[in-house]
């Protein structure tokens, strides 16, 4: 039987405006012919740039120079503007004065950089349902994967469980805030509390979380928070680790080289080296300076108009959630049986199609940007797909943000109900994995030649 999705009435409440995006009037080409405005459903991969960020480093720009030992004035310029942006990055994940800020690449940089600094032998525990980026950097005998529960309430059981088997000495839990597949909020406070019962420390992978949620050391009493700049809406290459500076300090520097050392002595059998022992311990070779900036400037902007983000988020995941159970065939991916918070996320598959042809239809015919695949979280993606009644290894993910709007859900739910009833429009070829039109008519952007 058909259903037919209609979209609320325009006249419903419309929730206060969000910040703007550099992307908000970007319009792309169809392979039909003409133009749209792109509908960027893509936010959990990475972000678009706040204009606010955007004219922050523009106006930066011309006072770019070292930072740290210059004594020229843009120099000095420039070091008020990294230790400031550092600053606004703690205050945004409420870090304690004892904390220490120590600015990465992003999420993937600052989970290696932590995994490098726990004490030798320490127990290291989390789901196996983990983004790689917070999997993968734990290896050993003393590294405990375990399997996601079906309910929120059961993952602070199992943890506490397994943090009881570890051996004596240092643990660590390692957790995402949210999942980046499925949106789907931890109950962070909850498995600090089990954690810290055990004798464990917790570090919480906000990179899906901070952009949706108000992220606080603090309040949650976690250890250690993780973030990347590029899905806070601040695409220039920074992230951060922020937490416990007790086990950052004593560890070996990530990277060797200036700054990270404080004196450097030449002796007939080699070099002697003594290390700085504040955050710029980890931080070695010129910063990222412009990253940095554009990163704590997110941040405060961001954590001005936290109730607005939130209120927008939820209207359009309420929207979105309506119009994807409409879809004949789609199955909406799951980590828990139980309702809880969830972010801007959701990943589906539908029946009999495949998601990588579903995505560049979309992006083809119809100006709509998401993403397809495992999204780096195999294990995860794999078992939920197989718990929701598939058996493939790929799903849709469709993310919504500052720049997604109303008109974005609705065209992506008519665009969905029409592949799904009379299939795509054009003709498609898959190539190393990878759907794309064939032919593909769209003009690259001036820029690229």
């Amino acid at each position: 039987m058909s259903v037919t999705f209609a979209p609320p009435a325009l006249a419903t409440v419309i929730p206060p405006a969000v910040p703007g995006t550099a992307g908000d009037d970007l319009r792309v080409p169809l392979v039909t012919g003409g133009e749209i405005g792109y509908a960027n459903l893509d936010h959990a991969a990475s972000a678009p740039c706040l204009s606010a960020v955007r004219r922050a480093v523009d106006e930066f720009l011309p006072w770019y120079a070292s930072v740290h030992r210059g004594a020229g004035f843009a120099s000095q310029v420039s070091t008020k503007v990294y230790e400031r942006a550092r600053q606004a990055v703690g205050a945004f994940v409420g870090a304690r004065s004892s904390d220490t800020v120590v600015l990465t690449r992003n999420t993937t940089d600052a989970l290696n950089l932590l995994a490098r600094a726990v004490p030798k032998g320490t127990a290291v525990v989390l789901f196996d349902t983990e983004h790689h980026a917070a999997l993968l950097p734990w290896r050993g005998r003393h590294v405990y994967r375990v399997p996601a529960p079906r309910a929120r309430h059961e993952a602070v059981r199992v943890l506490a469980e397994t943090l009881g088997r570890c051996p004596e000495g240092p643990r660590l839990v390692v957790v995402a805030g949210a999942s980046n597949v499925t949106g789907e909020v931890l109950p962070i406070a909850q498995l600090a509390q089990a954690a810290h019962a055990a004798g464990a420390r917790i570090a919480v992978d906000a990179a899906q979380l901070a952009p949706h949620r108000a992220v606080s050391l603090r309040e949650l009493d976690a250890d250690y928070v993780v973030l990347s700049g590029h899905k806070l809406y601040a695409p220039f290459g920074a992230g951060a680790l922020v937490g416990r500076a007790d086990w950052l300090r004593a560890a070996e520097p990530y990277l060797a080289g200036g700054g990270a050392s404080k004196l450097v002595t030449g002796h007939e059998d080699g070099l002697g080296v003594v290390w700085n022992t504040g955050p710029e311990r980890h931080e070695a070779g010129s910063p990222n300076t412009v990253g940095a900036y554009a990163l704590g400037v997110a941040c405060t902007e961001l954590a001005s108009v936290r109730d607005r983000v939130e209120a927008h988020e939820a209207d359009l995941l309420a929207r979105l959630d309506r119009g994807l159970a409409s879809v004949p065939g789609l199955r909406v991916l799951r980590l828990f049986d139980d309702d809880g918070d969830r972010v801007g996320t959701v990943s589906f598959a539908i029946d009999d199609v495949s998601p990588g042809l579903i995505a560049a239809v979309l992006s083809a015919e119809h100006g709509i940007g998401v993403r397809d695949g495992a999204f780096c979280a195999h294990i995860a993606t794999r078992r939920l797909i197989a718990t929701s009644g598939g058996d493939g290894q790929q799903a849709v993910r469709v993310s919504v943000g500052l720049g997604t709007t109303r008109e974005h859900v609705d065209r992506l739910v008519t665009a969905l109900r029409e592949i799904t009833e009379r299939g795509p429009r054009w003709t498609y070829a898959e190539t190393d994995g990878r759907w794309a039109p064939s032919p593909d008519p769209r003009p690259l952007p001036g820029f690229l030649g």
